[in-house]
């Protein structure tokens, strides 16, 4: 089949090379003639685990073309996606549809023959509705079917989820769109993963669903840790205890300083606003919101409390920047509320990320940037880990300890454990367990 993708951000990237990859011809169109010249010249503008190989392969195969003139690609194509970005609108927290319905509208102009559009983009429910009214007055006599198809991929993981997805869902209301979906998935159909064909409303509301559900899960066990800390148990022998019920399932249960990233806050924050509007108020939804925001805005609180209160003319090393391991995502990332917070009480923050430094950059300014986390490391009153990259949980503590001036770790994601932390002489503070004593940061140590 041919394919259009319109956006070339994660999600039209990542299921553009995917569906090349499946044997589909795929043209993917951005307005942004530098990204198209870039990802014709091999750069891949994000950072995505194997996704640079895939997108080589499947150029190479003559499979995957790029470009920012939509009308060639359009005119040929069996099924046009739309996958550009819904941020939240500022003001009141609604998505922002604007690049949905200027893509409407464009490819309205370009159909030859009937042609199956599908929003790719999360957008809130009844989005496909005024997709089809938009194509529908730019040009009355399109032969068109309009097809919500969610995405359901982990940044860091998002090859794998859309190869072998736990499901994918697709919401029609022609049934002539039914075969053209199935024969664009086929290649799933060998590993039997179900696919969920419902009504176009329903599809879309269940991507907001299940990014509420999964934000629930976090913020419950974050409000758990803090549970656990006032009453002396261990939050991660909870979580376990809870996750072996087969009804509740142990991911997603791992506390930390609160989510972050491209989809938990923006499509929580647009499900509640449309709850709302529909005078069905989702009041689980916006306590999660909620809570979410406060928890990240508390996390500096907690390191400066760790540093005898007061962190003025300390230095503190922040490993980890992006919102989780494996992305160079920085959007809602937690550090955005730690690391300015820190500098305006007094602190120096030297800080280092794996992949997320040139977007750390455009978005803070104050800290001192590092090459590794042992430069970030040096000279540090305590040292701090924001996200749980694999590089940071086989730290050499030896070396650690040596470059610190205090030996003191602020652990937000739980990676190591107290007995690893004494046996090195840490004073160790982490979420929701039992930490270790911590030594006194305006002792410094002797040169």
């Amino acid at each position: 089949m041919r394919i259009t993708m319109i956006g070339t951000g994660y999600v039209g990237l990542v299921s553009g090379a995917c569906f090349s990859d499946f044997g589909h011809i795929v043209t993917c169109i951005d307005k942004d003639a530098a990204k198209i010249e870039t990802l014709r010249a091999g750069g891949i503008p994000i950072y995505e685990p194997g996704l640079a190989a895939l997108v080589q392969t499947n150029v190479q195969a003559g499979r995957l073309f790029f470009d920012t003139d939509a009308r060639e690609a359009i005119r040929s194509s069996d099924v046009v996606f739309i996958a550009v970005g819904t941020p939240s609108r500022r003001g009141d927290g609604h998505a922002d549809l604007s690049y949905v319905y200027a893509a409407a509208e464009e490819i309205a102009g370009m159909i030859e023959g009937f042609t199956v559009v599908v929003t790719k983009s999360t957008v809130p429910v009844g989005t496909g509705d005024e997709v089809e009214a938009v194509i529908r007055r730019a040009n009355p006599k399109a032969d068109v079917t309009v097809v919500s198809n969610p995405e359901f991929l982990r940044e860091g993981a998002a090859i794998e989820d859309f190869k072998r997805p736990d499901r994918v869902v697709i919401g029609i209301e022609d049934d002539r769109a039914r075969a053209p979906m199935q024969e664009l998935y086929r290649p799933l159909y060998l590993n039997e993963t179900p696919i969920v064909f419902t009504q176009r409303r329903t599809s879309e509301l269940i991507k907001y669903a299940a990014n509420a559900f999964l934000a629930t899960k976090i913020t419950f066990i974050n409000e758990i840790a803090d549970l656990c800390e006032a009453v002396g148990a261990d939050v991660q022998q909870v979580a376990k205890g809870i996750g072996l019920d087969k009804r509740i399932g142990g991911k997603f249960l791992n506390a930390g300083p609160g989510y972050g990233g491209s989809c938990f806050p923006k499509d929580t924050l647009a499900l509640s606003k449309t709850a709302h509007e529909a005078g069905t108020p989702l009041e689980i939804v916006q306590s999660v919101v909620t809570a979410n925001a406060d928890r990240k805005k508390a996390m500096a609180g907690r390191i400066i409390e760790a540093m005898d209160g007061d962190v003025r003319g300390k230095t503190v090393a922040v490993l980890g920047l992006a919102f989780k391991p494996n992305t160079d995502d920085m959007r809602d990332a937690p550090s955005l509320d730690i690391v300015p917070a820190l500098l305006a009480a007094g602190a120096r923050v030297q800080a280092y990320d794996p992949e997320a430094m040139n977007e750390a950059r455009k978005l803070m300014a104050g800290p001192a940037y590092c090459a590794d986390a042992y430069e970030a490391i040096e000279g540090a009153d305590a040292l701090v880990i924001v996200t749980e990259w694999d590089q940071f949980r086989a730290l050499d503590f030896v070396r650690v300890k040596a470059l610190l001036n205090t030996p003191m770790i602020v652990d937000l994601r739980n990676v190591y454990d107290t007995a690893t932390m004494e046996a090195h002489g840490f004073g160790y503070s982490c979420i929701g367990r039992p930490g270790l004593p911590l030594p006194n940061v305006s002792a410094r140590k002797l040169a």
